[in-house]
């Protein structure tokens, strides 16, 4: 879906004046790679700003708030990148089956860009973000009755996920300011075979089956396996 953001902006920001000097615009920063010194630790914000040529490469970032939205109309096969990820398959703790559409918000915690740059490089959706958000999901539902996570704990259940997520994706360096539950569907009999069946990824991280996912569910906060 093109109309969703990534946090990595491009490989290189714009120069000028022979390439001393480049400009990061507003709602960006910059993260500087020296090629003898490898990442550097200082953060260029919005404005104009000077670097050595050919010794400095500097990246963009997003720094805006960023929406990570869970949808039927997202394709990760066509970009492992992408801000968001496909319909996410839960079992609740009665044992069944509902497919979650939903939108976190994730701003980048600019301070720590050269840590996150360092340490888990440009694709930090798919190794980060993306696994995260799946498995503490499944983990809060897993924990609620199908029927009380359709009425009355709705709110409780985003709450919780809400901050399951800040408590894992803060060490990373990514801020999570709010998470909303667009829907919650049961997915029963041969519709839940036929959705499985369907789908161009791999189900629940791996699993192919029903009885799969059942077996290797989360079970009072344990994590699913990635």
């Amino acid at each position: 879906m093109a109309s969703i953001d990534n946090l990595l902006v491009s490989l290189f920001v714009d120069e000028v004046v022979g390439g001393f000097l480049v400009t990061v615009p507003p709602g960006h920063v910059g993260c500087i790679y020296s090629i003898f010194r490898g990442v550097l630790q200082n953060v260029w914000y919005p404005g104009m700003h000077f670097k050595i040529p050919i010794i400095h490469r500097v990246k963009l970032f997003n720094a805006q708030m960023i929406e990570y939205t869970v949808s039927k109309d997202v394709v990760v096969k066509d970009n492992k990148e992408i801000m968001g990820d496909e319909v996410i398959n839960a079992v609740t703790s009665d044992n069944k089956f509902v497919a979650v559409e939903a939108t976190a918000l994730i701003k980048l915690d600019t301070e720590r860009l050269p840590e996150i740059w360092q340490n888990i490089g440009e694709n930090f959706v798919s190794k980060v973000v993306r696994p995260v958000t799946r498995s503490r999901i499944r983990k809060v539902l897993t924990n609620h009755t199908l029927a009380m996570a359709l009425s009355t704990e709705r709110s409780l259940i985003e709450e919780e996920i809400k901050q399951e997520l800040k408590d894992s994706l803060t060490q990373h360096g990514l801020n999570v300011e709010n998470f909303y539950l667009s829907s919650l569907t049961p997915v029963e009999g041969r519709l839940l075979e036929d959705a499985l069946a369907d789908r161009p990824t791999p189900v629940a991280d791996g699993l192919k089956t029903v009885e799969e996912i059942k077996e290797n569910r989360v079970i009072s906060g344990n994590m699913t396996r990635q």
